[in-house]
């Protein structure tokens, strides 16, 4: 069984087990431990491609070193890099004022939003609008933060009468996804792109015939491969700043462009929705 290393010095540790790993592990190890930071952001699909190596080996490497799998050697790492205030916000210092933090964050979210919106496909965006009109069901799946979206996907599509569901539950989720068929959708959070449980709904609802999409801010992760169609956002994160409210507001671009996009198209119906909907919890208002 292999101990966990948490809180454990991860480059200390590689620089150590160095002898004894196998030669391809050890050309991820020169890899790591020349380029650190950039493993931190890195999905093991890019690791691999970039030390011309297997994702097996990455993850035998992980082992090999001590490590349950590849998050863990980015979470260690990560501590070896980032101060702890970097935990909170990498762009934050320690003696900014209450002023400068303020416009820190600020110009950070808007450049999150400007630069997904550099690599958002609109033949994508088009694509996805259409299937979601065709749809009969609609599932939005994501975990943690990226679950926290997909509820606030169903709030806006449901005030439009439009029939979607999502759980933050992963046993839901695969169950409702498992009922999906052909003109059903299924559209995945998820910021790595290897959220195991978002992966998993996909390949669910792929497997019963339904529409794959996924909402993601790397290209090559895993739950691209299982997607139909990919939307991109952009917006980098260390393993310890997961859950960044700027990365959450390039989700929420996405989303936004996506409702919109079908409220225009669906329009009287659109309308009429929201003015029921807005009815039915009138009275719950002062």
């Amino acid at each position: 069984m292999i101990a966990s290393v948490s809180g454990a010095g991860a480059l200390a540790r590689i620089r150590g087990l160095y002898p004894n790993l196998a030669p391809a592990e050890q050309k991820i190890a020169d890899y790591v431990l020349d380029n650190p930071e950039d493993v931190i952001y890195a999905t093991v699909t890019q690791l691999a491609e970039r030390c011309g190596v297997g994702e097996a080996t990455v993850i035998r490497f992980c082992q090999s070193a001590g490590f349950r799998g590849y998050q863990e050697l980015k979470l260690s790492i990560a501590r070896d890099l980032v101060s702890p205030l970097a935990n909170i916000n990498e762009e934050i210092a320690p003696d900014d004022t209450l002023a400068a933090i303020t416009q820190k964050i600020s110009i950070s979210s808007l450049r999150a939003i400007n630069e997904t919106l550099k690599v958002l496909d609109l033949d994508s965006l088009d694509r996805t609008i259409s299937l979601m009109l065709k749809a009969k069901k609609i599932q939005f799946c994501g975990v943690g933060a990226s679950g926290l979206t997909a509820l606030e996907a169903k709030y806006r599509f449901l005030r439009i009468g439009v029939w979607c569901e999502a759980y933050l539950d992963a046993h839901f989720a695969a169950m409702f996804a498992a009922t999906l068929g052909s003109r059903d959708v299924v559209i995945g959070f998820s910021h790595t792109g290897s959220t195991k449980d978002t992966v998993h709904c996909l390949e669910v609802a792929k497997g019963a015939g339904a529409h794959t999409v996924c909402i993601t801010n790397h290209p090559r992760s895993p739950i691209t491969k299982v997607a139909e169609i990919t939307l991109l956002t952009s917006s980098p994160e260390t393993p310890l700043g997961s859950g960044a409210f700027r990365s959450k507001m390039a989700q929420l671009l996405i989303l936004d462009v996506l409702f919109t996009g079908v409220a225009m198209r669906m329009q009287k119906s659109a309308l009429q929705a929201s003015e029921k909907t807005a009815k039915a919890v009138l009275d719950k208002l002062y």
